[in-house]
């Protein structure tokens, strides 16, 4: 009895004891349960609205957008905003790039499925002996969902979406698909994204040409881009690179002898400072673009520019407006500028707004007002606030009697003539010389560029307002105010205009009275190939041609001109048939030279930028020098392309 009385205390005692271990049991299952639900909160939590990695077929990348002159082969300026960068497939990328980028980044890039762990322990390892975080253990498939689509913060929420999207990443695409992406996104340097941007800048060409030596230096690179990319950092940055060369030894890429010859190979980035091609034209270009564009579009959309530009005709006028600005600092003219056109098709051969657009200060500047005689950024071939044409303007005066049906037989008389009251005084203006030569011809008073029969043609034979109906039809964009503004001081050049728009009304004449508007963009391509925009050139007839040649013919004949200007003028070519006009304005701010042949014309523009006046001397004298120097270089080089097309 007593026995079994003591079994039942002890069935009891088991039994006690087993529904301990169940609650205890349940309460621990409970808490995994919440912990598990906890934590699929959490990562759900952290997961949603996360970017598509399908996106990366879809998404293209901010890529710089190329001006170039209009051979495609010259490139004169990248516009971009954070990220200058030219994408390429990974066939052009070396072997030795791809495998130093690898080795020094991702050993097990082609073994693992976008995680490494062994390497992630192996930092955490390393990390722990050095107290500090200085190993990391991120794949390149992690490296370019974090750079993509996630920031650089280091946080428990930012990691597991990275490891969410680096999954998915690599379960959608191959390999070779993730590196060619990963290349053309990383950074190699403030700005530098890509390894094509990259090699152009540090090394002056296109990746494919890079060496083992110059692979490496790109793949240290990516470690600490902003770091490594400085000067003062060459010896670090030479370091890596061989940290770099001696991994790919270990992985079997290269040898131990290739390394080391590597090693030898001294490299020197080359600076990243941007140089610009034919700056006041370039930036003339852009700011076409950006009010048709839009200039984020611009700075992201990858988009090669060709422009009308002929890089040689360039040099040259660079080279003829500099050396014969500095050379007018004796008639107190310190600027000048040059526009050249094709008159066929409007195309913007050649632009020099200043003298040196690169030079470091202005001059001849007053400390009173802070304006200055020469600025080197403000583009005077499209600036007129201020600028007149002077006698320049005459020629299109003369063409509106000629279609009146007088021509350049047509007798006026030259002689001191009081023209009324204008302006609040009597206008009685005078020639040049202070000569009177009585009758005279239109032709001669054109080619002598004489005023006093000029204002007659003005006001007795053209009249202002056909005048400036023409004036506008021919090209100039600037005489929009009211017309009684205007007097018989037009015809000498009393209205403000732009040096691009009267090279554009000279080409009506040399095109048998064609307007084409000036042409700065020849086309456009996207990043894919797609022409985006492309130059029509549709001439527009605006005067007649009898009228267009009859002006040439005046403007071109050195006989008629003789008298004033002299048979050996720098306005007279031997071998050439160039009809040419100059102009003053009256108070000697401006100086004019603009010429043409059927091929090209060509409009030079002396002074000051804060219309200082200039020494009393003509345009012929000023601006005609350097008129004539560039087309001595450039008539030679344009009627050999005439003959061979």
């Amino acid at each position: 009895m007593a026995k079994r009385l003591f079994q039942k205390k002890i069935v009891y005692k088991k039994g006690k004891k087993l529904s301990i271990f169940l609650k205890i049991g349940l309460f621990l299952i409970g808490i995994l349960f919440f912990f598990i639900l906890a934590s699929a909160g959490v990562f759900i939590y952290y997961i949603k609205d996360l970017p598509r990695p399908e996106d990366f077929n879809e998404r293209i990348p901010a890529q710089s957008t190329k001006i170039y002159d209009r051979t495609g082969k010259v490139l004169l300026y990248e516009i971009y905003k954070e990220e200058k960068r030219e994408i390429i497939p990974l066939s052009e990328m070396p072997e030795s790039l791809k495998k130093a980028v690898i080795a020094s980044e991702d050993a097990k890039f082609y073994k693992h499925h976008g995680i490494d762990f062994e390497g992630i322990i192996r930092a955490i390892k390393l990390n722990w002996k050095l107290k500090k975080p200085v190993y990391g253990g991120s794949t390149i498939s992690q490296q370019l969902i974090r750079s993509t689509f996630l920031t650089t913060k280091k946080t428990l929420k930012r990691k597991i979406r990275e490891i969410v999207l680096t999954l998915e990443l690599e379960r959608r695409y191959s390999k070779d698909q993730i590196l060619e992406w990963y290349l053309n996104q990383i950074p190699f340097g403030p700005n530098i994204y890509g390894v094509q941007s990259a090699s152009k800048i540090y090394f002056g060409k296109p990746a494919k040409e890079l060496t083992l030596a110059e692979s490496a230096t790109l793949a240290a690179l990516i470690k600490a881009p902003s770091y490594y990319s400085n000067p003062a950092n060459s010896e670090q940055l030479l370091e890596r690179r061989n940290y770099v060369l001696e991994r790919m030894v270990q992985e079997h890429y290269i040898t131990t002898e290739e390394a080391n010859e590597a090693k030898k190979e001294k490299i020197k980035l080359l600076p990243k400072k941007q140089t610009i091609k034919a700056p006041h034209f370039v930036f003339y270009v852009e700011n076409y673009l950006a009010k048709k564009y839009g200039k984020d579009f611009l700075e992201r959309g990858g988009f090669k520019i060709y422009t009308s530009l002929d890089w040689e005709l360039q040099q040259i006028a660079e080279k003829v407006v500099k050396e014969g600005a500095e050379k007018n600092k004796i008639y107190n003219a310190f600027n000048a500028a040059l526009v050249a056109m094709n008159p066929k098709t409007g195309e913007i051969l050649a632009m020099v707004g200043s003298k040196d657009w690169y030079a470091e200060k202005s001059e001849g500047c007053n400390k009173k007002t802070g304006k200055c005689k020469f600025d080197p950024k403000v583009n005077v071939a499209t600036y007129h606030i201020g600028r007149q044409p002077g006698s320049a303007f005459k020629p299109i005066v003369y063409a509106t009697a000629f279609q009146k049906g007088y021509d350049d037989k047509t007798i006026v008389i030259d002689e001191r003539t009081d023209f009324g009251v204008w302006g609040g005084k009597h206008y009685i203006p005078s020639n040049y010389d202070g000569l009177f030569r009585g009758p005279v011809t239109l032709r001669s008073a054109l080619a002598q560029s004489l005023n006093i029969p000029a204002v007659k043609v003005l006001l007795n034979l053209a009249g202002i307002e056909d005048s400036i109906k023409n004036a506008k039809k021919f090209g100039i964009t600037t005489l929009n105010k009211p017309l009684s503004f205007y007097g018989p001081s037009l015809v000498l050049g009393g209205g403000e205009v732009k040096l691009l728009d009267m090279v554009s009304v000279y080409s009506v004449f040399a095109n048998g009275g064609f307007r084409v508007p000036p042409v700065a963009v020849l086309k456009i391509v996207d990043s894919k190939g797609n022409i985006v925009e492309k130059a029509t050139f549709n001439p527009k007839p605006v005067l007649e041609k009898r009228v267009a040649d009859l002006i040439t013919s005046i403007l071109s004949d050195n006989e008629a001109r003789a008298p004033m200007f002299g048979r050996n003028s720098v306005l007279y070519f031997k071998d050439y048939k160039v009809a040419v006009k100059t102009g003053t304005t009256d108070n000697y701010k401006d100086a004019w030279t603009i010429g043409y042949t059927s091929s090209i014309v060509v409009g030079v523009w002396c002074g000051n930028n804060d219309n200082t006046p200039m020494v009393k001397k003509p345009g012929v004298v000023i601006a005609g020098p350097i008129w004539r120097n560039f087309l001595m270089q450039a008539l030679p080089r344009q009627q050999k392309e005439e003959t061979e097309k």
